[in-house]
C-alpha cells in the first residue's frame, strides 16, 4: 500500500481493508459486505459524502446514523484506515481530527469541551480506543496509544501509551497497540 491515496473513494478500499483483512475488489461478495454489513455501510457513505456531497450519500449517512446512533460529523476529519467494531453509539464531533489505523468502539465519545480547555481533540496514529471511553477537549493524543475502555481522557497523551481510568493515568508501553490495531494501512 505505498502508493499514496487521495480520494476518498481510495480511503474506502482501505477502511474495507482495515474492518475486513482483506482487499477491495469489486464483486458480489465486496458488494454484500457493504450491504449487509453497517459498518462498511457507514464507511462508504461517509467516504463518499466527503468525496462529492450529494443528496444520496447525506440521506444513507442520516439513516444509518440514526438507525444504529452513529453521530460522526461529516465535518470530521478522519484518515484513512478506520476501524468501526461493534459500531453503535458512537460520537465524534466534527472539530475532531482522527489520524490512520484508528479503532473506533462501542459508546465511543470524541467531543468538544466549551469551557476549561475548550476545543476538540487531535488523534494521532495507530490508536485503539476502548468500548465507552470518552476523550474530550483541546488535548492531542499522540501515535501508538491505547485507551482502555470506561476511561475518561482530558488530558495530552505522549506517542506509546496505555491510558487507563477515570480520571486518565498514563502508563508509558512500546507497542502499546500490538494485536490491538491490525491490518494498518
Amino acid at each position: 500500500m505505498g502508493i499514496i491515496m487521495r480520494r476518498s473513494m481510495d480511503k474506502y478500499y482501505l477502511d474495507y481493508y482495515r474492518m475486513t483483512g482483506e482487499q477491495y475488489k469489486p464483486g458480489i461478495k465486496s458488494l454484500l459486505q457493504r450491504c449487509l454489513f453497517h459498518n462498511l455501510q457507514f464507511a462508504y457513505y461517509f467516504r463518499k459524502y466527503k468525496e462529492r456531497p450529494g443528496l444520496l450519500s447525506r440521506l444513507m449517512l442520516y439513516r444509518l446514523s440514526r438507525k444504529y446512533g452513529l453521530e460522526i460529523s461529516p465535518n470530521a476529519q478522519i484518515g484513512e484506515g478506520i476501524y468501526l467494531g461493534h459500531p453503535y453509539n458512537i460520537t465524534v464531533n466534527e472539530g475532531s481530527v482522527l489520524g490512520k489505523n484508528v479503532n473506533l468502539h462501542k459508546g465511543y465519545t470524541i467531543g468538544r469541551t466549551n469551557r476549561g480547555n475548550m476545543g476538540s481533540p487531535v488523534i494521532g496514529s495507530c490508536v485503539f480506543i476502548g468500548v465507552n471511553a470518552t476523550v474530550v477537549g483541546n488535548i492531542h493524543i499522540g501515535n501508538d496509544v491505547l485507551i482502555a475502555p470506561n476511561s475518561y481522557v482530558n488530558i495530552d497523551v505522549p506517542d506509546h501509551s496505555v491510558v487507563i481510568g477515570n480520571p486518565a493515568v498514563v502508563h508509558p508501553k512500546e507497542n502499546a497497540t500490538e494485536s490491538y490495531v491490525c491490518f494498518l494501512v
